[in-house]
């Protein structure tokens, strides 16, 4: 997946002051030189001498000797807003994940492995990079750098409960003291920063609901009620959550259909805080905003959420419900004396939502078929220009955005495309820019994972092929990632297994000769929502699978500056028939795009996975292929069956059968007639 680069890019790319660096010239390096004299900078590289300076002029007037800024938002969300971008716009650095601390001598960034390349490309020779996420790292890192006794000031806004507890548990017993500042540091010298986006929120249309809002209330309330440590309300702070509840939509994050909220819900009383002059008249009557009873949505304003939430903590007997992985620490520090809270890792509405109704299974699907028919129209593109040599990374990455944008329900991309020739394809979250942007080549492997946002459906998609000749170290990789993909998607397990269980089976094939990747293999996503959707997924903190529940599987090799390889699908969990037992899951691969078949070796697939290939390569043809005739595209129809046909062992290439043969030869037109 990728962060939302581009659109910050805009705001970041502003070069202040004297330079102390020799910029780059066109056709230079892509990665800072700090070492060299004069120190190389590439051109996607922000100056922040004076960004840095401003900052830490406001840290000495609060006697604070070191400053976070993490890369989030109030609400620890993973896209975020331009006007939340603070660390990029501080630093440079774009990427999704990643956390600085800065001290009067010293700006240092700590990031994971996806990003350690694109972080050189971006900040400047004022900062040092940190090859490490970990909390542990920062905290070691300021225990060492500033003296006992000394503050450490933090926007509890952008801090969730669990990492305020680790820092403090770090800081506190070697004598280095976290201050709470609510009033954001960077806000205060980001003279610039982008407002407040002017769309007001919107609901979803009946066609797309089967659970209206007071239904959805009606779920959660019966959860508090049957909760045994008897709560009196739920605080819901991750953007998803309200927009769920009231089945509204908004545009204030780029890529995901959410807008700034906060709820708070009782038993009898709803408390909706938004920016209330962007609530139109229609969704006032919508949302019952001018009556009182249980329901009825009170509106107030978002900035009111603390003072609010204290009010109702004043209360006699009641307690608040927060789901601790989406809970800031400004509003976690509220919730006092103990027994006013009770904390779950999520909150119920996240849970509930992460299976999905009857409704939201069918429309789902039905993006994903037209999602189909934009991906197989780019690759059918692809094979026909890229020989000419005119593409680029670029240009195919805007294409498949507007295949999509004529699918029907099309409300954008999901996601920055990921759009990576040869060895960008090794940077897992890369995505081009007009100055990394690579021309694409025959004799190279090519990677897209991109999605789109449909008002029936978020999708999300990665194929990787090569239109020359690869070598047969690309083609064992492959095949050896494809085979991961297949193992869990065939899997059969009982209802309530958890992902992080299964997870090895999309790397043992890998494992087996000593190949590996450093992401995670898969993570849920929504209707109409965010293309990261958690609780769901195949990690340690995720919940348990059950019917109904929507997942990527991503496994993936990179070999770093020479290619790349990711094959992801969404799947959906769907009940298996088994000789004995009941009550067991399978994975539906809802996804229906096909592999690139030049990369695919059958002589290391068992008889099994082969089968699985042949099947879903059928359900292909008979699911997208009416689709595709539907919308009069003969040229992909022929495209889809040509790389769709059967598969059958026979050393390292598909035999395929005499009629499947003239399927792929002749024009579908043609065909249809004399059969």
């Amino acid at each position: 997946m990728s962060s939302s680069g581009w659109i910050l890019a805009v705001c970041l790319v502003v070069l202040e002051g004297g330079r102390h660096a020799a910029w780059a010239e066109e056709g230079s390096g892509s990665e800072r030189n700090c070492s060299a004299i004069p120190p190389y900078l590439p051109p996607t590289a922000v100056n922040t001498t004076l960004r840095l300076r401003d900052l830490r002029a406001s840290m000495i007037s609060l006697n604070i000797s070191a400053y976070i800024i993490p890369a989030t938002d109030a609400h620890l969300s993973e896209y975020i807003a331009p006007r939340d971008a603070r660390l990029a716009w501080m630093s440079g650095f774009t990427g999704s994940a990643g956390t600085a601390v800065i001290t009067q001598n010293k700006a240092v960034l700590w990031t994971d492995s996806r990003y350690w390349i694109q972080a050189e490309r971006q900040i400047d020779c004022n900062w040092e990079l940190q090859r490490d996420a970990s909390t542990r790292s920062i905290t070691n890192w300021l225990i060492l750098e500033i003296p006992e006794g000394d503050a450490v000031g933090f926007d509890p806004f952008l801090f969730s409960v669990a990492t305020f507890d680790v820092y403090n548990t770090n800081l506190a017993p070697a004598g280095r003291i976290l201050k709470s500042i609510p009033d954001n540091l960077v806000d205060k010298i980001w003279t610039d920063r982008p407002p407040l986006p002017p769309d007001n929120p919107t609901r979803l249309p009946d066609s797309v609901i089967e659970r209206t809002w007071p239904m959805k209330v009606e779920q959660i309330r019966a959860q508090i009620s049957d909760n045994p440590y008897k709560p009196t309300a739920v605080l819901l702070s991750a953007l998803d959550e309200t927009a769920w509840l009231f089945n509204l939509r908004g545009n204030d994050i780029p890529f995901n259909p959410f807008f700034y909220s906060y709820t708070l819900l009782s038993m009898d009383e709803i408390w909706l805080f938004v920016h209330i002059e962007r609530i139109t008249e229609e969704l006032k009557v919508y949302l019952n905003s001018s009556c009182y009873h249980s329901y009825c949505v009170q509106l107030l304003d978002y900035s009111s959420v603390r003072s609010y939430l204290q009010s109702y903590i004043q209360k006699l007997n009641v307690r608040v419900w927060v789901g601790t992985e989406y809970t800031n620490q400004a509003l976690y520090e509220l919730i006092t004396p103990e027994d006013k809270l009770l904390t779950s890792t999520y909150s119920p509405v996240l849970t509930t939502k992460a299976v999905k109704d009857t409704t939201e299974q069918r429309i789902l699907k039905e993006a994903h078929v037209r999602d189909a028919v934009a991906v197989m129209q780019l690759l059918l593109w692809l094979e026909k220009n890229v020989p000419e040599g005119k593409e680029t990374e670029l240009t195919a990455a805007h294409f498949v955005d507007q295949c999509r944008s004529k699918q029907k329900n099309s409300r954008g991309p999901s996601f920055e495309t990921i759009s990576a020739s040869g060895p960008n394809a090794a940077l897992a979250h890369y995505s081009p820019a007009n100055e990394t942007a690579r021309k694409l080549s025959v004799n190279e492997m090519y990677l897209v994972d991109s999605g789109g946002q449909y008002l029936d459906g978020t999708t999300d998609i990665t194929r990787t092929v090569h239109w020359g000749s690869p070598t047969d170290f690309q083609k064992e990789a492959y095949t050896r990632v494809l085979m991961g993909n297949i193992e869990i998607s065939r899997t059969i397990f009982p209802s309530g297994t958890k992902g992080v269980n299964m997870e090895m089976l999309g790397r043992r094939a890998l494992w087996e000769v000593g190949l590996n990747y450093g992401h995670g293999t898969g993570h849920g996503v929504g209707n109409y929502f965010g293309v990261h959707e958690w609780p769901v997924g195949f990690q340690s903190n995720n919940i348990p699978f059950q019917e109904g529940m929507f997942t990527s599987v991503e496994p993936g090799y990179y070999k770093e500056n020479d290619f790349g390889i990711r094959i992801e699908d969404i799947v959906v969990t769907v009940p298996a028939t088994t000789k004995y037992g009941n009550n067991y899951l399978t994975f539906e691969t809802v996804s229906l795009v096909p592999y690139d078949r030049k990369l695919i070796n059958t002589s290391l697939l068992s008889p099994e996975q082969l089968h699985w290939l042949n099947k879903y390569y059928e359900t292909i043809q008979s699911v997208v292929g009416p689709e595709l005739e539907k919308q009069g595209l003969t040229e992909e129809y022929d495209w889809m069956m040509k790389h769709t046909a059967p598969f059958l062992r026979a050393g390292a290439s598909a035999v395929i059968s005499s009629v499947t043969l003239l399927a792929t030869v002749l024009p579908s037109v043609f065909l249809h007639n004399l059969l």
